[in-house]
């Protein structure tokens, strides 16, 4: 990639995160398990969206209804999986409480501003829609390392 291909902060067809640690610890909401922490508002708000429609879903576990967050937990992580289902619920809830909090008092970007796409202090993804689901794609070579690192490390993690 050129150093001249620069994108706007606002733009919304990029999200742009550093890497970072959360305030928290989280067990069950993958944004807060991940390591990208959000750096402009159409990043927070892609978030925020992707955050909800995980919520809205909803599976049949030991006769109770919950969202998927709870789901996906309660299938991948053992840690979960030992727990009572009802304070899984109250943990997932807050949990999602903290990440918005978290989300909500960031240090952002100056929206006015520029990015290099190059930038290697910044992971850029690109945004494109297929069908109703939005797909990350690394707009860069240092991102593009950085997420077949993080892929390799979830696939470790989830099948040993």
């Amino acid at each position: 990639m050129s150093g001249e291909n620069k994108i706007d902060v606002n733009d919304i067809n990029y999200a742009i995160y550093k890497l970072g640690n959360w305030k928290n610890n989280y067990e069950i909401n993958q944004i807060g398990l991940s390591k990208e922490i959000p750096l402009t508002k159409p990043t927070i708000t892609h978030i925020k969206f992707s955050m909800d429609e995980i919520r809205k879903s909803e599976f049949d576990i030991s006769n109770k209804t919950v969202n998927g967050f709870v789901a996906i937990a309660l299938q991948l992580n053992p840690k979960v999986q030992k727990m009572d289902l009802d304070d899984v619920i109250r943990l997932e809830q807050e949990e999602y409480e903290n990440i918005i909090e978290e989300l909500d008092n960031l240090e952002l970007l100056d929206e006015n501003s520029t990015v290099d796409l190059d930038n290697e202090n910044y992971l850029i993804y690109k945004l494109e829609k297929e069908c109703h689901v939005t797909m990350s794609i690394p707009a860069n070579e240092h991102t593009k390392k950085y997420y077949e690192e993080e892929m390799k490390r979830i696939d470790d993690a989830v099948l040993n």
